[in-house]
């Protein structure tokens, strides 16, 4: 194992230490948690929007803390789920008395702690919302979930009910288009070599110089097939036909496309597969509003990508377009 650390079993608390310390006039850490928060939550006459989950998806989740995006993001350890006392915590700071909604990807740890974690703020006065991402069409059930896995596509939950928070959206307006917004999104993606849990010190699974694996989870869990390397060409056809199948979209639907890096693919050939996927959309009928080439939800060091879809209407397209200060996500509107 080769990485720039100190010690495998500090991995989370420095580099949130490092987070803080590099945007001190951004962001604050949430006394004796794991979780990050805007600086100036809590922010009164606002739905506050907090996400999280497991660490090493960097710059998820906190890399969308930001007007615009979210008020706070619970980090818990590598690819595990924050405690139900670090969300609640959370959920306590940033809350103003207009409501808070939780997003949450569909893994089973995820969506139990962040559930009970809503349970005890009701209990206490606070009006608590909570959606749950599942975009990924490779499985319905898997290691870490039942149901689909959420994946890349939170990110533009993220956006869009943070675009609506922002406005002055009501808490059960934020959670409507939050909800929404993942029914219009679907993605998939492919792995071409492992990631390294510190803590572990060895690849959390194995692939031939010469394999790929076909939908796999972020977290290394399996997807629908292991096969031979394909071209660029061959693996945005394998990615994209499940995702337009999925959506069933009428010609001439406008559509968003994000290219997500897994960690350590370089950004010659994310823009080679978007390429490859713009063309298929063409071919398709789809209308391209925008796309987002990067790495926007990682793990770890993986190689590989992801393909995302999302179908637009005018409400979405909007709240997509409008300002986010977000490092991760940052539009200028």
């Amino acid at each position: 194992m080769k990485k720039i650390i100190n010690h495998p079993d500090g991995v989370v608390e420095e580099m949130i230490d490092g987070i803080v310390l590099a945007a001190p006039n951004r962001l604050k850490r949430i006394e004796g948690t794991t979780a990050l928060a805007r600086k100036e939550t809590p922010i009164q006459n606002k739905v506050a929007l907090i996400s999280g989950g497991g660490s090493g998806h960097e710059p998820a989740h906190a890399g969308y803390i930001g007007n615009g995006m979210l008020d706070a993001a619970v980090l818990g350890e590598v690819f595990t789920s924050p405690s139900v006392d670090q969300v609640y915590a959370a959920i306590k700071a940033v809350h103003s008395g207009y409501g808070v909604c939780l997003i949450v990807k569909n893994y089973t740890g995820d969506v139990m702690n962040f559930e009970m974690a809503a349970e005890l703020a009701t209990i206490e006065g606070i009006e608590v919302e909570l959606v749950i991402v599942k975009d990924d069409v490779a499985v319905e059930d898997s290691t870490f979930t039942t149901g689909r896995r959420g994946i890349a596509g939170t990110v533009f939950v993220h956006k869009i009910a943070g675009a609506k928070a922002e406005q002055g959206g009501t808490l059960q307006e934020v959670k409507a288009i939050a909800t929404k917004t993942v029914k219009h999104i679907r993605s998939m993606g492919v792995a071409i070599s492992p990631c390294t849990i510190p803590a572990a010190g060895e690849p959390n699974f194995l692939l031939a110089e010469t394999e790929m694996e076909v939908g796999i989870g972020i977290h290394g869990e399996p997807g629908i097939a292991r096969q031979e390397l394909g071209t660029a060409k061959s693996i945005a056809k394998q990615l994209l036909e499940p995702v337009l199948v999925d959506l069933n979209m009428e010609k001439g639907t406008e559509v968003v496309v994000m290219i997500n890096g897994m960690g350590s693919t370089p950004q010659m050939e994310l823009y080679i597969l978007f390429k490859e996927v713009h063309q298929l959309l063409e071919t398709a009928g789809m209308i391209l509003h925008d796309s987002f080439v990067g790495e926007y939800m990682t793990s770890l060091e993986m190689g590989g990508a992801s393909v995302t879809i999302l179908q637009l209407d005018d409400e979405l397209k909007a709240l997509l377009a409008s300002k986010s200060e977000a490092p991760g996500f940052f539009v200028q509107s």
